[in-house]
């Protein structure tokens, strides 16, 4: 009783026994599941009692993370026979039946009679993101219980571990878990997957909420608390004296900047207006090569942050491109950072650079020398090369690093390891099988005389 208490009034904490699913949504399906100003997603909370917060794609993104989760006990009836669930579990089933639903919508036309024929034909896609160190019950030994799990239910199944979609956590390493088939076949193959992934919680998933955010937040943009917090969800006054202002200085070519004001300011304008942000060119401190984009924002480290959020909408304009003909779509992003701050994205014998290279797959340096001109003495230039998706990445994985620096709250952040051994002390669920379920502060005057 006290773990189902927990769990309705402590929502915004994911508990260690606690199960937990992410599931991605396309785009364009989340209506069916948020419903006018949210209510069938509150509908959904209230008929489970589970938690689920939907967050925006990123830009470029055409899918959104759903993350369900709630007690591990099982208190909810499910399905025909009444079998009792996790309220995750039943919630996730409700999400999925609604997106299958909403793609049954383009064919209502249709007899029936035809039904069965239609769910025959038509085939479905159910992704999700799963921790790297839980993954391994739903691969097995030698990919045994996996395989399995296809000769089962004849569901196409993946584990995808590059590649990833932006919405990926940006801070772990998360595989993508992909079901392709008939619906029917989807759904027993998801019900089996669901319960070995109740069986085996991650250890890290604790860290899959580093927010207090809203259920739905429409100003969301990562699963981070730079970027899906917002101070609208604190009840509790705060001094604004104890804020603190962020900073992410982007050394911007020369001849990007009229990309990045945008036709009478109107880019630059609305970049302002919609994340919060002050955002500033220095046309003082100009080269013939380069200019520097100056974003900032006072603020609390467990709110969104206007300047990381900023940071990411502008990254492209900043950037220059450096690839060598029109298919190759390499770009090349320059920040400067202070040399006291530098070590943060360094790690002890270069452990986390070297992190997030890998996590990333783009190419991250930091120059200590051959920096621009317009660098000062005490600053490093963090040089970011890959494709756009790659490279954006990396900046979120600087910045927000950077950001947590300056609060003193880089502790905070956790890089799963590469790769963790899967105990095998349960390949089975203890569900059954169904057959129809399946510090960047740079205040230097330099920086706040920028116009």
């Amino acid at each position: 009783m006290a773990s189902t208490l927990r769990n309705i009034h402590d929502n915004n904490v994911i508990g260690s026994d606690d199960t937990v699913y992410r599931f991605l949504c396309p785009v364009k399906k989340t209506g069916s599941i948020i419903g006018k100003g949210g209510e069938i997603a509150k509908q959904i909370r209230s008929d489970t009692k589970s938690n689920m917060r939907i967050n925006e794609a990123l830009p470029g993104c055409d899918e959104r993370v759903v993350t369900i989760y709630s007690t591990n006990e099982e208190l909810n009836r499910f399905g025909d026979e009444g079998e009792l669930v996790c309220p995750a579990l039943d919630a996730l089933f409700k999400v999925y039946d609604m997106v299958v639903a909403d793609f049954d919508d383009n064919n209502d036309d249709d007899d029936d009679d035809d039904d069965d024929e239609l769910s025959k034909k038509q085939t479905v896609t159910v992704r999700m993101l799963v921790p790297s160190d839980q993954i391994g019950c739903v691969i097995g030994k030698g990919g045994q219980v996996i395989q399995n799990l296809r000769n089962d239910t004849n569901a196409q199944i993946r584990v995808i571990k590059d590649h990833l979609p932006s919405c990926a956590l940006a801070l772990s390493h998360d595989e993508l878990l992909q079901i392709i088939g008939e619906p029917l076949v989807v759904r027993e193959a998801l019900y089996q997957v669901a319960s070995l992934l109740h069986d085996n919680p991650s250890r890290f998933q604790h860290l899959l909420l580093p927010s207090s955010s809203t259920m739905h937040q429409p100003g969301a943009m990562l699963m981070s608390a730079a970027l899906t917090s917002s101070h609208r969800n604190y009840a509790v006054h705060r001094d604004i004296t104890d804020a603190r202002e962020f900073c992410v200085c982007f050394i911007c070519p020369s001849e990007n900047v009229g990309g990045v004001i945008g036709k009478g300011g109107g880019f630059i304008n609305q970049i302002r207006q919609e994340t919060g942000a002050t955002i500033r060119v220095n046309t003082s401190e100009t080269d013939d090569d380069d200019c520097i984009i100056f974003i900032s924002s006072k603020e609390f480290y467990e709110d969104q942050s206007p300047a990381v959020n900023a940071a990411i909408r502008l990254q492209h304009r900043c950037s220059e491109k450096v690839g060598k003909d029109a298919n190759d779509l390499a770009i090349s992003t320059r920040l400067l950072v202070s040399s006291s701050q530098i070590g943060c994205l360094i790690g002890k014998g270069g452990a986390v650079i070297s992190e997030m290279r890998s996590v990333t797959r783009a190419n991250i340096k930091i120059l200590q020398k051959d920096v621009p001109k317009i660098a000062r003495e005490d600053e490093e230039m963090v040089q970011i090369t890959g494709n756009p998706d790659a490279a954006m990445k990396a900046l979120t994985q600087v910045i927000l690093r950077l950001r947590a620096n300056s609060f003193d709250m880089d502790h905070g952040l956790f890089l799963l390891p590469t790769s963790l051994p899967y105990t095998e002390s349960s390949n089975k669920s203890k569900y059954a099988k169904r057959d129809d379920y399946t510090k960047l502060n740079s205040n230097s005057k330099r920086r706040n005389n920028v116009s």
